[in-house]
């Protein structure tokens, strides 16, 4: 069959309308009261004007009410749209005009932002408020209002399902479209590969605005799992979740590892139903991988993907975290079967051999449909079904995917060409080393140079000049950095991703161009 995220539910209540599939807070919601929560939605949409293929946008954290939007938006044919709650008043109000959403449910946290912006937002016909709040346009009362009769719209595969807006940080966040096909031509395969199945207990702690959340929690769904959802991440709170419920799954990304690896409760609190941790979306340090084995005893399978490619299009199984093959764990595995890769020289456009570095490109039916309303952008990533990721690096003899940077991010110094994550890798391997990024930095002789910006362990100290040399000795000297600052914490998107361009500003202001 051709899945919709409504057939979720749907298949859902025709095998057990009794079985858990939400859980919450000590609440758990059945695949019954989901259908009958997402069917009044959908009515209530339908009743409201919205027509198939119009915008419904959704500004909260975590929470069960998402996902009876989500569902309900489905079975009305409607476009959910979930919003990076993060983001500033300005920039919630150009995603909401650029998809001209219709409709949009919010968190009582962002009550007042929406209040502040209402006025710019001449397509957004209501709002409602989802969770405790004063506020006349209660979602819960509105659901209510309406009947459960499901509106059984014929949702064709290739229409667009979800608007997911890139975090921007390299200027205006865009839109990409992902349709049905999209996303489960991952969710129908992947039961067996991260073994989910009724039984699962999977813990959604990424933001449901992100593929890596959304898709994570909806993967669960489609084999019938329960996911335990957690309202925003806390280090010690989800450790006690994952006791609390006994949750088999968790998707994480690196920094939320060594949040919890860091944690004194990860030594007191039961973890032992864990079977796997996916982890992705930042390299990880060979160190914190040894201390979260350790302490953790689970399998851990690394993915990686974009929100273009509806999230995972390669995976390092658990197996290849316990081989012995040198590299292998620097790795960001092998593509899934389904999914066609090459590295092509960005120069030429010509396929670059193994252990050539190059940009990777991709052609799967994950592929995104395209970004909403901007041909010229979706016309520049995707050339003959290929899409080019932006990412750089090579596959090996083996073919395991190597990954060396975003291209964007790459220094050029003197001349020669410089990926930070090779420096991060190996000082991110320092012991007092928490956390790292390097940036390109202006400077007058070689035009650029790298400066890694590094975040110590607690209880540790280490000075720049050991850093250096601690690179130097691993790395050619033309990819070290020349510099070290030290900072409190690294800037990080709701992927988890460095934000790069927050780095590099203080040092490029002024500069006309941001690269020599």
């Amino acid at each position: 069959m051709d899945w919709t995220i409504a057939d979720l539910v749907r298949c859902g209540v025709g095998e057990d309308p009794a079985r858990p599939a939400l859980s919450f807070e000590g609440r758990v919601c059945s695949y019954g009261e989901l259908d009958d929560a997402s069917s009044r939605v959908a009515t209530g949409l339908l009743r409201h004007g919205m027509a198939p293929g119009d915008r419904v946008a959704v500004l909260a954290k975590n929470c069960p009410q998402q996902f009876e939007i989500i569902a309900g938006a489905s079975k009305a044919g409607a476009v959910i749209v979930p919003i990076n709650w993060r983001l500033s008043p300005s920039e919630v109000a150009y995603i909401l005009k650029n998809c001209e959403a219709r409709v949009l449910f919010v968190g009582p946290e962002f009550e007042l932002l929406v209040a502040e912006i209402r006025g710019e937002l001449e397509h957004l016909a209501e709002y409602f408020v989802v969770g405790a709040s004063n506020s006349p346009n209660s979602y819960s009362g509105w659901r209510d209002a309406h009947d459960a009769e499901d509106s059984r719209y014929p949702v064709q595969p290739d229409d667009v399902a979800l608007l997911l807006y890139t975090s921007g940080t390299t200027g205006r966040p865009k839109g990409v479209m992902l349709t049905s096909r999209n996303l489960f031509t991952l969710l129908n395969e992947v039961g067996p590969m991260w073994g989910l199945g009724d039984s699962t207990r999977s813990i959604a702690c990424m933001p449901l605005f992100h593929i890596g959340g959304i898709g994570w929690a909806l993967a669960a769904l489609r084999f019938r799992g329960l996911v335990v959802l957690v309202h925003t991440f806390d280090a010690e709170e989800l450790l006690a979740v994952i006791a609390r419920e006994r949750a088999t799954h968790v998707n994480l990304v690196p920094a939320m590892i060594n949040a919890l690896v860091a944690s004194p409760s990860v030594r007191t609190q039961d973890h032992s139903s864990l079977e796997m941790i996916l982890y992705g979306t930042a390299p990880i340090g060979k160190q914190l991988l040894a201390d979260a084995l350790r302490s953790f005893g689970c399998a851990f399978v690394q993915v990686y993907g974009l929100t273009e490619t509806t999230s995972a299009i390669t995976q390092l199984d658990a197996s290849d975290h316990r081989s012995s093959v040198d590299g292998i764990l620097n790795s960001a595995g092998r593509p899934y079967s389904w999914v066609e890769a090459k590295i092509m020289n960005p120069a030429t456009l010509m396929p670059c051999k193994a252990n050539e570095p190059g940009e990777l490109w991709v052609r799967s039916a994950q592929n995104m449909r395209g970004y909403w309303r901007d041909p010229d952008a979706t016309a520049s990533v995707i050339v003959d079904g290929w899409l080019r990721t932006g990412d750089a690096g090579h596959f090996d003899t083996a073919g395991y995917l190597h990954l060396t940077d975003r291209l964007k991010d790459l220094i050029v110094s003197g001349g020669e060409n410089i990926y930070p994550a090779e420096s991060e890798k190996i000082l991110l391997e320092h012991t007092a080393v928490s956390d790292v990024a390097v940036v390109g930095v202006p400077d007058s002789k070689w035009g650029e140079v790298a400066k890694a910006i590094v975040v110590v362990k607690p209880g540790h100290s280490v000075s720049d000049q050991e850093l250096i040399q601690y690179v130097r000795q691993r790395l050619a000297h033309f990819k070290c950095p020349s510099s070290i600052e030290f900072v409190e914490s690294l800037p990080r998107n709701a992927a988890g991703k460095v934000i790069k361009r927050q780095l590099r500003e203080p040092y490029w202001r002024g500069h006309q161009r941001r690269i020599n």
